[in-house]
């Protein structure tokens, strides 16, 4: 059957240039693991144990053995190793490990998967499986890259224009009457790797990617002048970062103090409450972490707005 002609106009075709053009566009980032485990024949794997468990439920369906490290207060694995035909599986918490980090380990251990899901600006490391998710970065509702040179394979394409109501509903309307929408679409997006969709890659060809990264890094930079001596984390500055994250021993008190003024803080990973030791690291991370926005649909005025209300509820 021909092309159809006519008829009434769909969404536009944006043709503007897209980050991570040049890696492998799958239909999330828990699918761009699963690729890797497919392709790399990943049988075993060493997963920090500050993290989300979409991650371990994409091991879990392939049948692989799991076995946890720690992850200590400052962002980064504490006495790591691996064992015999282990992959070790490194996140890039908040965007705080560089470049020269990243080299290292994967110096020291081929087998690596590095999960930038929280650093989408940061450029992958030649040789060096990586993944990134566009959900936390760009208006959209799915979508994910991974750079590898393991083989690549034909894949069914994904669709996205049933998932895309809470993203168009949040654009006219508040987030409150989609968030429900919003975690069910989280909860069911598939680990089953698949092309990404024609309707996310065609919107991520429309976003002006130095905009965002400056937004981002300018928000984050108003955020740390303002609490950096207040956290407890020690971080550098991140270009185009994915949150501020401000540590404090009260942080669950102060996310929900936040959110009565309309701030709406995300509980990341809560899985970790309910899976390690109360008196982990990863349980403290999880728990006292409160991931502040910054992205690029606020400036200034917003910023100090959030700062005030911090400082506020913490006596400052």
């Amino acid at each position: 059957m021909h092309k159809e002609i006519g008829g009434y106009l769909e969404l536009e075709h944006f043709t503007g240039p897209m980050l991570h053009e040049e890696a492998l566009a799958l239909s999330s980032g828990r699918a761009c693991l699963s690729y890797l485990i497919e392709q790399r024949g990943i049988r075993r794997i060493a997963l920090p144990d500050y993290n989300c468990d979409v991650v371990e439920q994409a091991c879990r369906d392939h049948g692989i053995k799991i076995r946890f490290y720690t992850v200590g207060k400052d962002l980064r694995p504490k006495n790591l190793a691996v064992e015999e035909e282990e992959w070790l599986y490194l996140v890039n918490y908040y965007g705080q490990l560089n470049g020269e980090e990243i080299k290292a380990y994967a110096k020291r251990f081929p087998k690596l998967i590095v999960d930038n899901a929280q650093a989408y600006f940061d450029t992958p490391l030649s040789g060096v499986d990586t993944l990134y998710t566009c959900r936390k970065f760009i208006g959209v509702a799915d979508g994910g890259f991974v750079y590898t040179d393991a083989p690549e394979r034909e894949l069914e394409q994904d669709e996205s224009l049933n998932r895309m109501d809470f993203v168009l509903g949040r654009f006219e309307r508040s987030a409150g009457e989609f968030f429900t929408a919003s975690a069910r679409n989280n909860d069911e997006l598939s680990t089953e790797p698949k092309r990404m969709s024609a309707l996310t890659r065609n919107l991520l060809h429309a976003v002006d990617y130095e905009s965002v990264k400056k937004a981002r890094t300018e928000n984050f930079r108003q955020l740390h002048e303002a609490l950096g001596n207040w956290n407890q984390l020690k971080l550098s500055l991140v270009e185009g970062p994915y949150v501020y994250p401000l540590m404090r021993q009260e942080g669950q008190k102060l996310r929900w103090k936040l959110i009565e003024k309309s701030i709406f803080i995300p509980q990341l990973w809560s899985n970790v409450a309910e899976e390690q030791p109360a008196d982990s690291e990863a349980c403290m991370l999880a728990e006292q972490i409160i991931p502040l926005p910054c992205d690029q649909r606020y400036g200034a005025e917003e910023m100090a707005y959030i700062i005030e209300a911090v400082n506020e509820n913490l006596g400052h």
